[in-house]
């Protein structure tokens, strides 16, 4: 994922491009408080360039850009690769209770993957992982059946995996972040408006203003 510094690089170059013909190019800015900073650059050559960092959330994409009708649309150009959770090894520890793990594919631990874990009866736990793991608190004595792991803020969640622990009780998971962070607009509806253009998003009505002399 690009860092601020990176795109603050990116945005002092691109604002030297010229607004072709009065046209829709230019640079469009979210205003939605101090903590959240989003830009969409649009280029004259139709590519576009986009970013939003809102506290732990960090988004990028870059893609092409069309207006047809009243709307423009853009694509995110390659296709992003989803991030993928898939299942580790398994290993017994002296402890009969259950230590969960998430590592990315080099092994390393990942804090704040938030899990919830299911059993036969009665409500599932729910929690999150530091990056040295988890352990179920040793008072639980119904067995765990299954587990869904999840990172609210890029809505990745995964299957159901089942839990045996007869098959060991030190479970690993491994995330794969692949494209993790970059938006898939998949031509993506956006309305054009005077000097702004309104982003639905999530069921959501996001409006961007143009910046300086762009717009139309």
């Amino acid at each position: 994922m690009l860092t601020l510094a990176l795109w603050a690089g990116t945005m002092a170059l691109t604002s030297q491009v010229a607004v072709a013909g009065g046209g829709l190019a230019g640079h469009y800015r979210l205003h939605d408080g101090p903590d959240v900073a989003s830009e969409l650059i649009l280029r004259p050559d139709g590519k576009f360039e986009y970013f939003l960092i809102a506290g732990s959330l960090d988004e990028q994409a870059r893609g092409t850009w069309q207006v047809e009708g009243d709307a423009l649309r853009l694509r995110t150009i390659p296709k992003p690769v989803p991030a993928v959770f898939s299942t580790g090894p398994t290993s017994s520890t002296k402890s009969s209770g259950l230590v969960l793990h998430v590592t990315n594919p080099s092994g390393r631990g990942i804090a704040s993957v938030h899990f919830i874990l299911g059993f036969d009866t009665g409500q599932p736990v729910k929690g999150y992982t530091q990056d040295y793991g988890w352990s179920l608190d040793e008072g639980e004595k119904r067995p765990p059946r299954w587990i869904e792991l999840s990172v609210p803020i890029y809505n990745l969640r995964s299957p159901r995996f089942p839990v045996d622990l007869s098959k060991g009780n030190e479970l690993t998971f491994i995330l794969t972040p692949n494209d993790l962070g970059t938006i898939d607009f998949n031509g993506m509806q956006i309305d054009i408006r005077p000097r702004r253009l309104i982003m639905h998003r999530g069921g959501a009505l996001i409006p961007y203003e143009a910046s300086g002399a762009n717009g139309q």
